[in-house]
């Protein structure tokens, strides 16, 4: 982790950013979503827009084709149990139509936006229609 700590940064405001979107989510009653992507050339990791996406179809509509990003979620569910769940994972969103150079600046920073987000787990997802699914990976995992 030592190596991509030095080559990506993020700024004071993203990292206030990252810890008050996990603690405010995780009595939340609604799926919350954030996305990040990297600067190609300061290689900052910063919250692609202001919006928090409430409704995963919407977030869906919002991804770009041909570029990776990162998407903070907090998915409220009800498990077999019974028992209320509110996974915070981030889900790596990876097209297959991106290129090589933005596919290798993406899987060079997960793990570090993985323990800088604090997120339990990581689902890799390579089309938006994966959002449609997810309740049902987010199911399997707790």
């Amino acid at each position: 982790m030592a190596s991509e700590s030095r080559l990506y940064t993020f700024s004071p405001e993203t990292q206030d950013q990252l810890r008050k979107f996990r603690l405010g989510t995780s009595r939340a009653k609604d799926p919350q979503a954030v996305v990040y992507q990297i600067d190609k050339h300061t290689l900052e990791i910063a919250q692609a827009d202001d919006t928090i996406y409430t409704d995963v179809q919407a977030l869906g509509d919002q991804l770009p084709d041909h570029s990776p990003r990162f998407i903070l979620l907090s998915y409220p569910l009800t498990l077999p149990s019974g028992r209320l769940s509110v996974p915070y994972v981030l889900l790596y969103y990876l097209p297959v139509t991106c290129n090589a150079e933005v596919r290798m600046l993406y899987a060079g920073a997960k793990e570090l936006m993985r323990n800088t987000a604090e997120v339990g787990k990581v689902i890799e997802i390579a089309e938006a229609e994966d959002l449609e699914t997810i309740e049902e990976k987010l199911g399997g995992a707790a």
